[in-house]
């Protein structure tokens, strides 16, 4: 989909506040509110506003620690995926899991407590997802970028 100025005008300002009202959207980018609702509503409707959500900061919840972990599975048969992609998702520390290309098949990002909180997890749910050949963790020390809101230019 082609985004005009406009577009990218609400989109970003969505981004910094998802709970604007559309009139004080309206308003910053300059159109009427019905117009700018109009908007609001295709933007949603072709799939390109995804969903509304409400950033927890995962220390406030006592889930600070970030671990990155690498998963590389014995086959690439695209059962074996799906099977894995299934049952990885199914847990909620799983905070994202990418396909990837390189070293590993998926890279997962999982928000736990601290290390024994990982090992269990570790213990009772990545080391029994289907096909898994290696693991390998690593630990974020410090979050340096943790962006949502993506640059339209």
């Amino acid at each position: 989909m082609i985004l005009d100025t406009t577009d990218c005008a609400i989109l970003s300002s969505l981004q910094e506040d998802g709970r604007i009202t559309n009139t004080e959207l309206a308003d910053r980018v300059g159109l009427s509110p019905s117009a700018c609702l109009r908007r609001v509503r295709s933007l949603e409707d072709k799939g390109v506003i995804d969903r509304y959500v409400a950033l927890v900061n995962p220390a406030a919840i006592g889930k600070a620690t970030s671990v990155f972990v690498e998963i590389s599975l014995s086959s690439q048969e695209e059962t074996l995926l799906k099977s894995f992609e299934t049952e990885v998702a199914k847990h909620p520390a799983v905070m994202s899991c990418h396909l990837m290309a390189g070293n590993s098949d998926y890279l997962v990002r999982v928000a736990c407590r601290d290390v024994e909180d990982y090992e269990n997890l570790h213990r009772t749910h990545f080391s029994r997802l289907p096909g898994i050949a290696r693991i390998r963790s690593s630990f974020g020390l410090r979050t340096i970028c943790d962006r949502t809101k993506h640059d339209l230019t």
